[in-house]
């Protein structure tokens, strides 16, 4: 998420805003999650160095990311929103504070998995492809990068809540994708997300996205794999769950009723019901994204 805090500091993001045809680039992006400049030249039908003017401002602006892959005509040059959230706060209002932490997709705490599966290190593939019993293998936690067919994920998230604290929102970002056999950029699959067992919903993943290399991937993971996702933030407050500002449910903190001494799970799963096309998340060293999941927990002091 892009938070400006002083409108001052977001002048150059406010000016990269105000040409329509930059809009109208931002809109085809978050539609389509990369294009490339020839994409973006025709969809627009402007030119080539018309186009690299906008996407130039956009690059500085830090509204997106620009990266470089062979293509069939040679060098492209591939665009991708740089985040998927931009906050903007007009009036100071007293702030939540949080706790934040970072958790390797392969450092999960249970699972149930089905083929197709596996998962692999920054160095190397853990044991087989298509065998679950890799996944119980003490490597497991280096992973940054697990996929499956069916079943689940869960990972446990640290509380260090103190009595005087509250739980006011708990946010999860990562990147994921569906699975398919190698890649398939059209694979809609149904991934539901759970907070200590209670169901929070479910969001529809496009595909399994391969054809480009994703940008964080080592050198020697296969072409012809999965090679990154989208990047996705779930919420939970008193007002409901949501991915990415769309509410997924009307389940509230409340229902979870967390406290200081509280366990926290995040379970994401797969398979059980709704479209199957299984699940895909990408670590540090894999994908489009510099990250791992992250969790933040934020709070406020209690009122006496």
């Amino acid at each position: 998420m892009i938070h400006i805090k002083d409108l001052r500091s977001g002048l150059n993001i406010f000016k990269a805003l105000s040409s329509d045809i930059r809009l109208e680039i931002l809109t085809l992006l978050t539609e389509n999650d990369s294009l490339n400049l020839n994409d973006l030249a025709k969809k627009l039908n402007l030119t080539n160095g018309a186009i690299t003017m906008h996407i130039k401002k956009l690059e500085e602006s830090g509204l997106i990311d620009v990266t470089t892959a062979v293509g069939k005509h040679g060098i492209q040059k591939i665009c991708y929103l740089h985040e998927d959230e931009l906050k903007v706060e007009l009036q100071k209002k007293e702030q939540l504070q949080l706790y934040e932490y970072e958790i390797k997709v392969g450092h999960y705490c249970d699972y149930s998995i089905e083929p197709t599966c596996g998962l692999a290190t920054k160095d190397s593939i853990i044991g087989e492809f298509d065998d679950p019993r890799y996944f119980a293998d003490p490597q497991h936690i280096n992973a940054g990068i697990v996929w499956l067919t069916k079943g689940f994920l869960e990972y446990r998230i640290p509380n260090y809540l103190k009595p005087y604290q509250e739980f006011k929102e708990l946010q999860f970002s990562f990147e994921i994708s569906s699975e398919a056999p190698e890649y398939n950029n059209d694979w809609p699959s149904d991934i539901y997300f759970y907070v200590n067992n209670i169901e929070l919903g479910y969001w529809t993943s496009p595909g399994d996205y391969g054809g480009i290399t994703g940008k964080m991937n080592p050198y020697w993971w296969p072409s012809n794999l999965n090679q990154y996702g989208l990047l996705k933030l779930l919420r939970i407050n008193e007002n409901g769950s949501y991915i990415d500002g769309f509410k997924i449910s009307d389940v509230t903190l409340a229902d979870i009723n967390l406290t200081k001494n509280s366990d926290i799970k995040l379970k994401i799963a797969t398979g059980e019901k709704g479209q199957v096309g299984g699940l895909t998340l990408y670590g540090k060293t894999y994908g489009n994204f510099d990250k791992d999941i992250t969790a933040r927990l934020f709070y406020e002091i209690k009122k006496v």
